[in-house]
């Protein structure tokens, strides 16, 4: 692991042990090490398509819901929703793409010539969805309350293939929990501000 990803995952950590006491977090995390979740892409070919975005990613959704959190409700914005809540949502809310993508490599004409470049193939042994699988997986380790489930699981907004089918309207949701959709927010903000599709 090269030292920026072993930055990030120290700081995934830090966060992590800071915030996290539920019952069923040292299980969860131990899982998290046995798995691909620290060299993960965060996408196979969009935002922090590379090794490490996973974590990466998962880290500045953090920082920009906070900010969010310390923007709507100022300083003690902990009274609405607690600091544990926060970094379970936000570190944890793509846990669905553990073990997801593979390294593989494909056959790419450039200058007319054949070439073999790398790439990530998605290969889901659980095809459960995104935001409800991540609140399975979560599930299977800890409880979550109500707010943290709806905000992970909705975390796509309008995005979300459930939403475009109109099974469900993200205003039931986020006006029901607001904190909910600042982290939708938050979301877009690192995936479209912080973060490329690949490295410069």
């Amino acid at each position: 692991m090269d030292e920026e990803l072993e930055e990030t995952k120290e700081e995934f950590l830090q966060i992590y042990y800071d915030n996290i006491e539920r019952d069923g977090a040292e299980e969860l995390l131990d899982f998290l090490e046995r798995s691909d979740f620290f060299t993960a892409p965060a996408s196979y070919r969009f935002h922090s398509s590379f090794e490490g975005g996973l974590c990466l990613h998962s880290v500045n959704v953090y920082h920009r819901y906070v900010k969010l959190l310390e923007g709507e409700y100022g300083e003690e914005w902990d009274k609405i929703i607690s600091k544990e809540s926060v970094a379970i949502i936000a570190l944890l809310h793509d846990i669905c793409k553990v073990n997801t993508y593979k390294p593989d490599l494909k056959n790419v004409k450039k200058d007319g010539v054949w070439v073999q470049e790398p790439y990530y193939r998605v290969e889901d042994s659980l095809p459960y969805g995104h935001g409800e699988k991540s609140v399975y997986m979560i599930s299977g380790f800890m409880r979550l309350t109500r707010e943290e489930a709806m905000a992970i699981n909705w975390h796509m907004g309008g995005f979300d293939p459930r939403i475009k089918e109109g099974s469900v309207r993200t205003t039931d949701i986020f006006y029901r929990y607001p904190t909910a959709f600042l982290f939708h927010i938050a979301d877009g903000m690192a995936t479209y501000l912080d973060e490329k599709p690949t490295k410069n």
